[in-house]
C-alpha cells in the first residue's frame, strides 16, 4: 500500500545558500497528506514535526482560527500583525483552511478531504468530535486507510476508559499530575514547573512516534487505526525514573535541586561569573576532575560511585569551592575533553553559538505585517537523503482555501 496524499509543496537543502540556487528536495513524508484539528501547543508541535519531515499539513481552523494566533510576542504593532510568534514558532510550513464543523457545508469539504487524507490529528476533549459526527468511526467509513490520532489530557475512552477523560488539561496540569513538579525546584522550594512546555511537547513527540508507526503497520496490512496519546501518561513515562525509585525503595522521591539521587557529581555549580554543570560521576571523570582541581586526595578517598554518594554533600563543598574562583569558561576550557561539563547557557548565548547556527537550529522565515525576517527554532530531526526543516512562516488564517478546496471564503 502506498500513502494516499500528494504533497505538491518541495524543500529545499542548504547547499543553494552557497550556489544561490534553490535545489529541490522532496522530504521523507512527502507524499504524507495530514489533516491538522489542533490549536495551541501540544497537537501542532506533533503536527509540525510531521511538516519538518516534508508531509502537507492542511491546519483546519475553527472559525477565528486557532486560540494562540494573538498570543505575544509580535514583531511589530499587533493591531496589524495577523499572528504572533507562538503561532508561528509550531505551525510553519502549513497550509490553512478555516471551517465551521457544525455547518453542513463545511462538515462536507471537512469529509471530502477526509477521502484523500492518511492521518487526522484532533487534541479536542474525549467526545467533541463525535458531537460533530466526525468521529474516527464515521471517518473510517470515508476512508478505512485513515490514521485518526487524538492528543488529549486523559486519553481516549477507546484505548482506555478512565473517570478523568473529558476534563480540561494543560501543561501545568500534565506536570502536576504526572509528578514532574515533585521532582523539579529546590529541597526547600516549592514543586516546580519544568520551563518549557514538556507536559505538550513531549506528549506531541510521543503522538508523533505513534503516528508513524501507524502508518508503517498500515503500509505492511492496509490497515487505518485509531492512535491515542496522553499528556498525563505521558508525563508518567517522561518521570519513568520516580517509578522505578518509589518501586524498589519504597519512598516516594523529591525535589534535590540540579543534583542527581544515584550518580554525583551530577550538578551545577556557581562559577565567577555565572555556573556550569559538571557530570564526572564515571571514576575516570572523577579521577580527572580531581586531577584538574589539583586534589589527588580526593580521588584516592572516594575512588567508587558509592564513596563519592555517601559522601556527596562533603564533596559537593568542594568542587563549589574550586569553581567559584574560576569563569565558566575557564572552567570548561580545563576540563573539555576529559570531565562532561557546559557553562549554563541563556538564550543570547545560544544564539551565538556556532554549533547552533551549524545544525540550522535556529532558522529565519518571513512575517506577514513586518519588515522583517523572524527566527524560530529549528528541526532536532536530520536525515542524509531527505531533508528536514521548516519549509516557510505559518498560515494566515484560511489561507489556502482556493487550492484546496477550489473555491473562496465567500462562495
Amino acid at each position: 500500500m502506498g500513502l494516499r496524499g500528494v504533497n505538491t509543496f518541495m524543500i529545499y537543502s542548504k547547499g543553494f545558500a552557497a550556489s544561490g540556487k534553490r535545489w529541490p528536495y522532496m522530504g521523507a513524508l512527502s507524499s504524507l497528506r495530514v489533516l491538522d484539528l489542533t490549536q495551541v501547543l501540544a497537537g501542532p508541535y506533533c503536527t509540525m514535526l510531521l511538516a519538518d519531515m516534508g508531509a502537507d499539513v492542511v491546519k483546519v481552523e475553527r472559525p477565528g482560527g486557532d486560540l494562540i494566533r494573538p498570543n505575544p510576542p509580535f514583531a511589530e504593532d499587533p493591531a496589524t500583525e495577523p499572528y504572533g510568534g507562538y503561532f508561528q514558532s509550531v505551525n510553519r510550513g502549513k497550509r490553512s483552511l478555516e471551517l465551521d464543523l457544525g455547518d453542513d457545508g463545511d462538515r462536507a469539504d471537512f469529509l471530502s478531504l477526509v477521502e484523500g487524507a492518511d492521518v487526522v490529528v484532533e487534541n479536542y476533549r474525549a467526545g467533541t468530535m463525535e458531537g460533530f459526527d466526525l468521529g474516527y468511526e464515521t471517518l473510517r467509513e470515508r476512508n478505512p486507510e485513515l490514521i485518526y490520532s487524538s492528543i488529549r489530557g486523559f486519553g481516549d475512552p477507546r484505548t482506555g476508559e478512565t473517570d478523568r477523560q473529558g476534563q480540561p488539561s494543560y501543561d501545568l496540569i500534565a506536570q502536576a499530575l504526572g509528578g514532574v513538579m515533585e521532582i523539579t525546584g529546590h529541597p526547600d522550594g516549592p514543586p516546580t514547573k519544568a520551563g518549557p512546555g514538556i507536559g505538550d511537547l513531549f506528549t506531541a513527540t510521543l503522538n508523533c512516534v505513534a503516528i508513524l508507526g501507524a502508518l508503517y503497520h498500515r503500509e505492511r496490512t492496509g490497515e487505518g487505526q485509531y492512535v491515542d496519546t496522553a499528556m498525563y501518561d505521558a508525563m508518567v513515562s517522561l518521570a519513568e525514573r520516580t517509578i522505578y525509585q518509589h518501586s524498589y525503595t519504597g519512598e516516594p522521591p523529591t525535589r534535590q535541586g540540579n543534583s542527581h539521587p544515584t550518580l554525583f557529581p551530577f550538578d551545577a555549580f556557581e562559577a565567577a561569573d555565572g555556573h556550569v554543570v559538571i557530570a564526572g560521576f564515571g571514576t575516570n571523570h572523577w579521577r580527572a576532575l580531581c586531577e584538574t582541581m589539583d586534589r589527588p586526595d580526593l580521588a584516592a578517598d572516594y575512588p567508587d560511585p558509592e564513596s563519592r554518594l555517601a559522601a556527596r554533600e562533603r564533596l559537593r563543598a568542594e568542587i563549589a569551592d574550586w569553581t567559584r574562583e574560576r569563569t565558566a569558561d575557564g572552567i570548561c576550557a580545563r576540563l573539555e575533553g576529559r570531565v562532561p561539563a557546559a557553562p549554563v547557557q541563556n538564550t543570547e548565548d545560544v544564539f551565538a553559538d556556532p554549533h547552533v547556527h551549524a545544525r540550522e537550529m535556529i532558522v529565519p522565515v518571513d512575517q506577514p505585517g513586518a519588515d522583517r525576517r523572524v527566527e524560530i527554532a529549528g528541526c532536532p530531526i536530520k536525515m542524509t537523503g531527505t531533508p528536514t526543516g521548516p519549509r516557510g512562516r505559518a498560515p494566515l488564517l484560511d489561507e489556502h482555501r482556493e487550492e484546496l478546496l477550489g473555491k473562496s471564503a465567500h462562495e
